[in-house]
């Protein structure tokens, strides 16, 4: 590469962290939950880069927790077992042979394999699943579903205890009966959305295989309110795979999380881009105005 051209890279590199400093400093000490899923999930390179993402967060100043899926990876097992899969309205009914499955793959390989990502990119993380501490105490969701659970009751100080000694935490949506401590089942987004709101967090980051929420135009909307989402529902708009999504987003921005935002974790580096620039990533959602001009204020 010749002198000139490496010149103009380091300047380049210097302005962007230059703009980005203002964004920095305001999220020192902020909680970030971090819905990671998707095909991200399955790509090594992917996972990689999403692990730099999160380690840079933490050296940053930022406390980010990372809720993770799994269904694929539970799928494929549940195939080889010859355990049937069957779904009601997208949520998958579990039975006790179910649940087994689904802690034995969401606790231990999805959960490790996540875990060591991020520390082999420098940083320091600790699995766990929502029964660890009682973090997450559900009830049965639906009988249909079996040990599908709704969160009732969250713990969250084992996260704050981790933030404190500089550990990333990663967890696993499994969760601890209220009445007779059975083991749940607990979609990745509903239990994301319960740890932020427990936690008052700053942002719920939730990343999808989608580039945000869309308008009757097919164009992705930069902010919205609850208001503007649930009438984006009720004209159908928001349809389909979208709703349980934005539902998360909404309860979360309702139990005093500061903006959700849905955003494609496909795209390169699109939690640094949410974090800190300000066009940011996706569709951001809150209840009230930023107070500055910066869109992700």
């Amino acid at each position: 590469m010749k002198t000139q051209d490496m010149n103009r890279d380091w300047i380049a590199t210097a302005r962007t962290l230059s703009e980005a400093l203002p964004y920095l400093q305001r999220f020192t000490g902020a909680v970030v939950v971090v819905k990671f899923g998707g095909n991200a999930m399955g790509d090594d390179a992917a996972m990689a880069s999403f692990a730099q993402d999160i380690v840079l967060m933490r050296q940053v100043g930022v406390n980010p927790v990372v809720v993770h899926g799994g269904g694929p990876m539970i799928n494929d097992l549940l195939k080889r077992l010859g355990i049937e899969s069957r779904f009601v309205n997208g949520k998958r009914v579990t039975d006790r042979a179910t649940v087994e499955v689904v802690e034995m793959v969401l606790s231990g390989l999805v959960n490790k394999r996540i875990v060591q990502a991020i520390n082999d990119a420098g940083g320091r993380a600790v699995g766990l699943s929502g029964k660890d501490d009682d973090m997450i105490v559900c009830e049965a969701d639906d009988p249909e579903l079996g040990f599908v659970g709704r969160p009732v009751e969250m713990n969250v100080q084992v996260l704050r205890d981790l933030f404190g000694a500089g550990i990333i935490p990663v967890v696993a949506p499994v969760a601890t009966g209220m009445a007779d401590n059975e083991t749940f089942n607990v979609n990745g987004d509903t239990a994301a959305g319960a740890i932020a709101g427990a936690l008052k967090a700053d942002r719920l980051l939730l990343l999808t295989d989608v580039a945000g929420v869309k308008n009757a135009a097919g164009e992705v909307v930069t902010q919205l309110t609850p208001a503007e989402v649930r009438a984006m529902i009720a004209e159908g708009t928001i349809s389909g795979g979208m709703i349980p999504k934005v539902e998360t987003a909404l309860a979360a921005v309702d139990e005093g999380v500061r903006a959700a935002v849905i955003l494609d974790g496909r795209a390169p580096n699109a939690c640094l881009l949410e974090l800190f620039t300000e066009h940011g990533a996706g569709s951001i959602i809150r209840s009230t105005e930023p107070r500055v001009k910066p869109r992700r204020g």
